[in-house]
C-alpha cells in the first residue's frame, strides 16, 4: 500500500494499477478533478540573418601594386602594366595611399588598426585572374572589430527613427580582378584587365541584420562614410561599391540555418529587394519541409527572383599562402614610435590620419538637430541625400525664415521636383539665393503662400528668373487695398446667403468656404488675413 498522498489514499493492486479513496471532507468534485495535459508553447517565427561582404574600390590615382592609372570607362586593355598581366619576373609594390584610405576608413568605423599584418596569396582559376591568384590579406587584415551604427525609418507610419548597430569583422587590402565581357551572338568571351591590380577594402559585416531594409540602410551609411572620407567614391553604377549578403534564416535561439550567397546586386534599392525576396523564399522553404541549398545565387531585377548561379559543394580550397614578394605592413602610432632613421613622410602614421578625419555622418546630423533645433529625421533626411545638406546651409545663412520652414521648402518643393526628374541637388536649377529671395516675398506678405508654390513653379522651369521677376510679370502679388478686397467680399457674402446663415448659427467651418470663394475671386492675391478679418465682420 503507498502513502497517504494529499486528500485521499492511493493503494497498489497486482497489474501495476492504482486505486485511489477519497478522504473524509474531500468534495466530489475535487475528487474527479484529472491532471491538465502540458500545453505546448507555439514554435517561434523564422526571422531572417543576414551578413554583407562589401567590396570598395579605394580612391586612388593608380593601382594597389602598380603605377598604372585608374579610370572608369577607358579603352579595353589600355591601363595594362606588366605587373597588371603578370608576366615573369614582375613584383608589387605597394601604394601608400591605399594603406592609408583603409587605416581612415577603419578608425572612421571604430576598428583596432594592426601595426603589422600580412598579405597572402588566395588561389583559383578564371581567365581574369591572370597570375592564378588574388593577393589579399587573409592571415591578419589591416583592421578588425569595428562597429557600424545606421538608422532607417520604421514603424506603422514609417516615420519612427529606429538606430541600430553592426559588427565590423575586418577591413582587408586586397587587389581586384579583372572583367570578362561575355559576347552571346558571337559565343566567345572578352578579357579587360584594366580593372586588375585595382586597390580594394574588403569589408566583413558580421550576420547582424535581419531584413532588407536593415541592410540596405547599413550599406547607405556606410557609403556615406566612404565619401565624406574620400576613400572611396561608393558610385555602386561603376562598380566602386559592390555587395554580396549571405542569408540564412532560422528561429531565435536555435543554431543559424543554411545560408546562401545572393550576388549580382547593382543599387542600395535592390539589395533590399534580394534579401528580403530571398528571406521569404528560405521560410517557405523550411516550412514546408524542403532543404535550403547552400549555393551562390543573383539577384534578377526584372522578375525581383533571386536564381541559382551554383551550388557551394564544400568549402573551396584556396591554399592560402604568405605573400613571398611583399614584407609584413607596418603601421605606426605616432612619430614617437617611428625608428630611427625614417622619414615621417614616407610611413604610415595612423595619428596623423586620424588627426585628419573629416566630419562624419553622424556628427553632421547631432551637429544640425543642435545647431537649428531640427528633428532628428529631418538631419536625417539632409545628410542623406546627397549635396542636400550644404544647400540648407547655405540657404540658412542668407534667409530669416524658421529652420523646420525651410526644411518643408526642401524635402517637399525642392526634392519633390529633383526625385521626379531623376537629378541631383546639385543639378537644381534654382539656387539657394533663388530661393532664400522667394521666401523673403512669402514671410514678408508680398505673396500668398499658394502663389509662392506657382512662382517656384516659374523659376524650375524658367531656368533664371528671379521671383521678384515672375512675380511682377504674372501680377501674383498679394492685393493689400482694403477698399478692393473688402468689394470682393461684399460680393461673396451677397451670393452666398446659405453660407452666411451657416456661419451665424454658429457654423464657423463654412467661414473657410467664404474665403477660399473669396481667394478664387483673387486668384489667390488677395491678403488672407485681411479676408478673413472682413468676411467675420460681415457675417456676425
Amino acid at each position: 500500500m503507498s502513502s497517504m498522498l494529499g486528500s485521499g489514499l492511493k493503494v497498489n493492486l497486482c497489474g501495476g494499477s492504482v486505486l485511489e479513496f477519497c478522504s473524509v471532507g474531500t468534495s466530489r468534485t475535487d475528487c474527479d478533478k484529472q491532471p491538465e495535459p502540458r500545453t505546448k508553447s507555439a514554435p517561434q517565427q523564422l526571422v531572417g540573418v543576414v551578413g554583407l561582404e562589401i567590396h570598395a574600390q579605394i580612391n586612388s590615382n593608380t593601382k594597389l601594386f602598380s603605377g598604372s592609372p585608374v579610370r572608369f570607362s577607358a579603352p579595353p586593355n589600355s591601363l595594362v602594366s606588366v605587373f597588371d598581366a603578370s608576366l615573369p619576373g614582375t613584383f608589387p609594390v605597394l601604394n601608400r595611399r591605399c594603406v592609408e584610405a583603409a587605416v581612415m576608413t577603419g578608425l572612421a568605423l571604430n576598428c583596432t588598426i594592426n601595426k603589422k599584418s600580412y598579405f597572402d596569396r588566395k588561389h583559383y582559376f578564371y581567365a581574369d585572374l591572370p597570375a592564378g591568384y588574388q593577393i589579399t590579406q587573409q592571415r591578419r587584415p589591416i583592421a578588425v572589430d569595428g562597429v557600424l551604427t545606421y538608422s532607417y525609418f520604421g514603424g506603422k507610419k514609417r516615420s519612427q527613427m529606429i538606430r541600430k548597430s553592426v559588427q565590423i569583422k575586418q577591413i582587408q587590402l586586397e587587389q581586384d580582378s579583372g572583367k570578362s565581357l561575355h559576347d552571346d551572338t558571337r559565343g566567345q568571351t572578352l578579357i579587360d584587365l584594366n580593372r586588375a591590380g585595382v586597390g580594394l577594402m574588403e569589408l566583413v559585416m558580421e550576420p547582424d541584420m535581419k531584413s532588407g531594409e536593415e541592410a540596405a540602410a547599413a550599406v547607405r551609411e556606410l557609403q556615406l562614410i566612404l565619401q565624406a572620407l574620400g576613400t572611396c567614391q561608393g558610385n555602386i553604377s561603376e562598380g566602386q561599391l559592390r555587395v554580396d549578403a549571405n542569408v540564412s534564416v532560422h528561429r531565435p535561439g536555435e543554431p543559424l540555418g543554411i545560408r546562401t550567397e545572393v550576388k549580382n546586386i547593382n543599387s542600395i534599392r535592390y539589395l533590399s529587394r534580394a534579401i528580403d525576396y530571398e528571406i521569404q523564399r528560405q521560410i517557405d522553404a523550411v516550412q514546408s519541409g524542403r532543404t535550403v541549398q547552400n549555393e551562390t545565387r543573383a539577384y534578377d531585377s526584372k522578375s525581383g527572383e533571386t536564381v541559382p548561379m551554383r551550388e557551394k559543394e564544400g568549402l573551396q580550397d584556396y591554399r592560402f599562402m604568405p605573400e613571398p614578394n611583399l614584407p609584413p605592413l607596418i603601421v605606426y602610432e605616432d612619430n614617437a614610435s617611428l625608428p630611427t632613421g625614417i622619414d615621417p613622410s614616407q610611413a604610415v602614421v595612423v595619428q596623423k590620419i586620424k588627426d585628419r578625419l573629416p566630419e562624419l555622418p553622424g556628427v553632421k546630423r547631432d551637429r544640425l538637430v543642435q545647431t537649428y533645433g531640427i528633428l532628428p529625421e529631418h538631419s536625417f533626411t539632409l545628410v542623406n541625400e546627397d549635396g542636400l545638406m550644404e544647400y540648407f546651409e547655405t540657404l540658412m545663412k542668407i534667409t530669416q525664415r524658421e529652420p523646420r520652414k525651410v526644411i518643408g521648402w526642401l524635402t517637399n518643393e525642392l526634392l519633390g521636383h529633383l526625385k521626379q526628374r531623376d537629378m541631383s541637388v546639385s543639378q537644381s536649377p534654382i539656387s539657394p539665393a533663388h530661393l532664400a529671395e522667394l521666401l523673403k516675398l512669402q514671410e514678408t506678405g508680398c505673396i500668398s503662400s499658394s502663389a509662392a508654390k506657382q512662382v517656384f513653379q516659374e523659376m524650375w522651369k524658367s531656368g533664371g528668373k528671379t521671383a521678384s521677376q515672375i512675380v511682377q510679370e504674372q501680377e501674383l502679388g498679394l492685393v493689400h487695398d482694403t477698399a478692393q478686397v473688402h468689394s470682393i467680399c461684399q460680393k461673396v457674402v451677397d451670393s452666398h446667403p446659405d453660407e452666411v446663415d451657416a456661419v451665424r448659427n454658429g457654423n464657423k467651418k463654412v467661414l473657410n468656404k467664404l474665403i477660399g470663394l473669396v481667394q478664387k475671386e483673387t486668384k489667390g492675391r488677395a491678403d488672407p488675413v485681411l479676408v478673413k478679418e472682413l468676411l467675420q465682420r460681415m457675417t456676425q
